[in-house]
C-alpha cells in the first residue's frame, strides 16, 4: 500500500475506529487488595505524574481534533481524544478507590502551538508506551499485584499500541501531502521529534527518584523487579511489543526506532562479559 494514498488514510482510522472498545472505569471489576498489594500500589512512585499526563493528554488530543479539516482524520483523533481522557478518568478512580496518597495535578491547560504539541506527544507515546509494555509485562512475571488488576489495565496498554500505530501512520501521511513523501525526508523529520522524545526521557532518567514522578514508565521497571539487567529489561520490552504490534495490519507503518535500538543493544551485550549491572528496587519497597 502507497503511504499517503485514500486507502492508506482509510486503513489507518478505519482500523482504529472499529477497534473502539466501550467500557467506563467506574464499573470495571475493581479487585480487592490485601494490605500487602495495597502497599506496593500506593509506594509506586508515578501515579501523580500519570494522572497528570493522561489528563493533559485528553484536553490537548481533543482541542487538536478540532483543527483538522479532514473529517475522517478529524473523527479518529477525536475518539483518541476520548479514550486519553477515560485513561485519566480510570487512574483517577484507582487513586481514590485504593486511597493513594497524591498531590493533586495543575489543571490542564490548551498549549499554544496545538500542532506542534501533538506532534511531540505522538513521539514521546512511541517511546513511552515500549517501555510501558515491557514494565508491565516484568510486573506481571513476578506478581507484583494480582491478576485481577493486570486485567484491568491491558486493555489500556492496546489502546496506547493503537494510539502510537495511528500516529505514525497519520504522519507519514501528512508528510507526504506536505510534499515532504521522500522516505529520506520522512526519517529526518523523524529524527528530530524522535531526538527531542529521547531528551526528554533522559532527563525523566535523571529525576528518577526525585519525587517529581516524570518518565514513570521509563524509571518506573526497577519498583516492579528486583536485580534487573539491562539485557532482560530490552529483552522484555522487544517480546513485548512484537507481542503489542503483531495484532495490527502488517499494511499499517508501525513504531521502530526503540525496537531496532534494543536489538542492537541487545548484540552488543552479547559479546560483553556477562556479569551485567542490575537495577534493583529501593530499599523499603
Amino acid at each position: 500500500m502507497k503511504v499517503g494514498s485514500q486507502a492508506h488514510k482509510e486503513l489507518f482510522c478505519q482500523s482504529f475506529i472499529e477497534s473502539y472498545q466501550d467500557y467506563e472505569p467506574e464499573t470495571l471489576p475493581w479487585p480487592q487488595l490485601d494490605d500487602a498489594a495495597l502497599a506496593r500500589l500506593r509506594g509506586i512512585p508515578f501515579w501523580q505524574e500519570a494522572l497528570r499526563t493522561e489528563r493533559q493528554a485528553g484536553v490537548m488530543v481533543s482541542a487538536f481534533a478540532e483543527t483538522v479539516t479532514d473529517p475522517m482524520i478529524r473523527e479518529t483523533i477525536a475518539l483518541q481524544a476520548k479514550e486519553e481522557a477515560r485513561h485519566g478518568r480510570l487512574l483517577e478512580f484507582l487513586i481514590k478507590h485504593y486511597d493513594v496518597p497524591i498531590n493533586e495535578p495543575p489543571a490542564p491547560k490548551v498549549p499554544p502551538n496545538i500542532a506542534q504539541e501533538f506532534i511531540d506527544f505522538g513521539f514521546g507515546e512511541c517511546l513511552d508506551s515500549y517501555f510501558a509494555f515491557g514494565m508491565f509485562e516484568l510486573a506481571r512475571q513476578t506478581n507484583y499485584f494480582p491478576e485481577a488488576l493486570f486485567t484491568i489495565f491491558d486493555p489500556i496498554l492496546y489502546e496506547e499500541a493503537r494510539h502510537i500505530v495511528f500516529f505514525v501512520n497519520w504522519v507519514s501521511y501528512m508528510q507526504v501531502h506536505q510534499g515532504r513523501g521522500f522516505a529520506p525526508l520522512r526519517g529526518a523529520h523523524a529524527g528530530v521529534h524522535y531526538g527531542r522524545a529521547l531528551l526528554h526521557l533522559a532527563k525523566a532518567f535523571s529525576n528518577a527518584g526525585d519525587g517529581t514522578g516524570e518518565g514513570f514508565t521509563a524509571t518506573g521497571a526497577g519498583t516492579f523487579a528486583d536485580n534487573l539487567t539491562p539485557a532482560r529489561v530490552f529483552s522484555v520490552c522487544l517480546q513485548e511489543n512484537e507481542k503489542r504490534m503483531s495484532s495490527f495490519d502488517d499494511r499499517l507503518l508501525q513504531p521502530n526506532l526503540l525496537p531496532k535500538l534494543s536489538a542492537i543493544a541487545l548484540r552488543v551485550l552479547n559479546v560483553l562479559p556477562k556479569k551485567q549491572p542490575t537495577w534493583q528496587m529501593a530499599k523499603g519497597e
